[in-house]
């Protein structure tokens, strides 16, 4: 909006220009001309948007969103879809774990310690959540870390290489996965919880199974969003039942599983090209590729991924979901005062042209009228500051 005020900014110069030329050559009157100079400089066009969008995201700042441009504020009152991430965004991310031992050489743990050590670094919700179940863990004692967002991760801790994450991912390094490991890992899907399988020195010695709760505000979210007639899905890198459990507490009909980070691209892509507007919803680095896909996105911010608030246009500082469809709101008003200023200033220069032309007013009075304009249209962005949204 403000590269089109801008540009309307320009060819009112040269419209003031002609106005004021054929004013002197009608009235003869060179004080005319010289009073629809002053009261037609499009200072107040020009505030229009700015002012408005300062105080859009002042008032945004006040409850914790910190919202990076006018683009991004704008940008949230287009969208009518809007694609979360589950683990750590859809809940909580403070998970607990239940150890489970294949290898009667490791004890529960161990395997927590070994797992605790190898995600140490790790910024995946699900690996910071093993590293707080396990006290006192090394990072020291990692090394060689690797990471593959949405697949896991892969260290040596005490010169033996060990491997946590996806079973594929096990099996990509070389790690079988027996019968029993996969009827573990179909009952804990079918009970809503994520599974970490952990493999040390080739083999799988134990997972470890994460229960999430969702956020307490989610389901109110989801409702007010479903009224404003935005419609809701839910990209994740967790199994299809684990997905389907958490969609269905919800609400949400609609969910993409298995989903590694450029398969959230593509699913970005695909509801943009059905014609949505679409914000994304994430917390870690296996979304910033979509969080940059997104029409507009907000990040999670203290779930300490920089990765995904650097990428993201809007950072929701206090992990509160209910602030979306404030954020909704917030935009709708700061476009509405947009509208609301232009039209305000451009029908001040009207009468005031016509006062000037009439000889109603003279280059003092002008100077007034003009400048009351731009009071004006800064006094009503100003309101937005303090509004209720």
């Amino acid at each position: 909006m403000q590269r089109i005020v801008d540009k309307w900014a320009a060819w009112l110069v040269f419209v003031a220009l002609g106005i004021a030329i054929g004013a002197y050559i009608i009235t003869g009157n060179l004080e005319r001309a010289v009073t629809v100079l002053v009261v037609f400089c499009p200072c107040a066009l020009a505030l229009a948007t700015p002012v408005s969008i300062i105080a859009g995201i002042g008032q945004a700042t006040k409850f914790g969103v910190l919202i990076k441009s006018g683009e991004a504020l704008e940008a949230m009152g287009k969208i009518d879809g809007i694609a979360f991430d589950k683990t750590g965004t859809l809940t909580s991310g403070k998970l607990s774990g239940d150890v489970v031992a294949f290898d009667a050489n490791y004890n529960k743990d161990s395997i927590l310690n070994i797992a605790a050590i190898c995600e140490s670094r790790s910024e995946h919700p699900l690996g910071k959540a093993i590293v707080e179940c396990n006290k006192n863990t090394d990072s020291n004692l990692a090394t060689d870390f690797a990471m593959t967002p949405s697949n896991g991760v892969i260290a040596t801790v005490s010169g033996k290489k060990a491997v946590c994450g996806k079973r594929y991912f096990l099996e990509e390094n070389n790690i079988h996965i027996s019968d029993e490991v996969l009827k573990s890992l179909d009952k804990l899907s079918g009970e809503g919880k994520a599974s970490v399988l952990v493999g040390y020195d080739g083999v799988c010695i134990g997972l470890i199974a994460l229960s999430d709760v969702l956020r307490a505000e989610a389901r109110g979210v989801m409702s007010e969003l479903t009224a404003m007639g935005i419609e809701t899905t839910v990209l994740t890198g967790d199994n299809s039942r684990a997905a389907e459990y958490i969609t269905r507490q919800l609400g949400i009909s609609n969910f993409r599983a298995e989903l590694l980070p450029a398969d959230k691209v593509s699913a970005i892509n695909d509801l943009q090209k059905d014609g949505k507007t679409i914000c994304m919803i994430g917390d870690g680095v296996n979304d910033a590729p979509a969080l940059k896909t997104a029409a507009v996105s907000v990040a999670m911010g203290s779930m300490d991924s920089d990765i995904a608030i650097e990428t993201a246009d809007i950072a929701l500082m206090s992990d509160d979901l209910s602030r979306l469809p404030y954020l909704k709101c917030l935009s709708n008003a700061v476009v509405r005062s947009i509208k609301f200023n232009i039209s305000l200033s451009m029908i001040i220069n009207f009468i005031a042209i016509t006062l000037s032309v009439l000889g109603l007013l003279n280059p003092i009075t002008g100077a007034l009228v003009h400048n009351v304009g731009s009071v004006l249209v800064v006094l009503n962005a100003a309101l937005l500051y303090d509004r209720k949204i």
